[in-house]
């Protein structure tokens, strides 16, 4: 095995911390990204934007009990108008599920140097459920808000799905010894268990535009084992997020040993489209 072919890549790995009943997933997309990726002649900013939103629908996805499609759409008035990612549930128990993202952009109004996020401008964060033929899609849509795509999803779970959601990502360019540079990518994301997060409907909105925050819907014990498990989330470093030393099972374990981390079956990752006819 070449030293490439790192164990865990191009998975999600479900796991919940027993002492809270916070779940959460483990992400590590490594070809996934760089066949996205290469697909299309994208400037740094775009990469960058297109590496993060296909990270998140890989692990938004697979928290969902999904039949066909989940899609995520960010959609804005700066030089990156769309970008536009699915997630394809597995045909059958044991096999991949699929990603696919793509971006529209102005590349002449691009500002260089400039924070990938701000070329973006002003829009809203979707994502819409599709289970397929004779089933109505579900989408929710929120503002951009957050400084970050990974922000605009905690900010869409908070106020569309009253669900406190928190993602640590990491991505980028990256190269072993002997090696081409290829795109790697890795995530966490922790989430309140939805029978345990009421909407509070007392509670002011402290978020950017006058959005709801996890912190918002959260009191009490509850607020406690949010706030205790997210410093935990915080000490998380960017090698060990994307590795490709530390395993996601080894990650939560340092992370999160006295939670009482319990992992569940990983699910494979691939690239590509499973559409049939039926349902295009």
């Amino acid at each position: 095995m070449r030293l490439s072919q790192i164990a865990w890549d191009d998975t999600v790995l479900p796991f919940q911390l027993d002492r809270s009943g916070i779940r959460g997933r483990v992400a590590r997309l490594d070809g996934v990204l760089d066949q996205i990726l290469s697909q299309h002649d994208y400037p740094a900013q775009v990469q960058s934007l297109v590496a993060e939103a296909a990270l998140l629908t890989a692990i938004i996805g697979q928290t969902i009990k999904l039949q066909w499609r989940l899609s995520l759409q960010v959609r804005g008035d700066g030089p990156v108008n769309m970008i536009a990612t699915d997630f394809f549930a597995p045909q059958e128990a044991g096999a991949p599920a699929r990603v696919r993202a793509w971006a529209s952009f102005k590349a002449q109004h691009l500002a260089p140097g400039a924070p990938a996020f701000d070329q973006i401008g002003k829009g809203v964060f979707a994502i819409q459920i599709d289970q397929g033929e004779s089933m109505t899609p579900y989408q929710g849509i929120t503002p951009l808000a957050g400084g970050s795509l990974a922000g605009c999803a905690e900010t869409y779970f908070a106020q569309s799905e009253q669900l406190p959601t928190r993602f640590a990502l990491s991505f980028g360019l990256s190269q072993l010894a002997g090696e081409e540079p290829h795109w790697r990518g890795g995530g966490v994301m922790l989430q309140q268990m939805p029978e345990k997060s009421p909407f509070a409907a007392d509670k002011d909105a402290t978020g950017e535009g006058g959005l709801l925050t996890a912190t918002d819907i959260l009191d009490g014990e509850e607020g406690e084992d949010w706030g205790r498990t997210n410093l935990l989330l915080d000490t998380v470093e960017e090698m060990e997020l994307i590795g490709p030393t530390v395993q996601p099972i080894e990650l939560l374990v340092r992370l999160f040993h006295e939670e009482g981390p319990r992992v569940f079956d990983a699910q494979p990752v691939q690239f590509g489209c499973t559409c049939s006819a039926a349902k295009v």
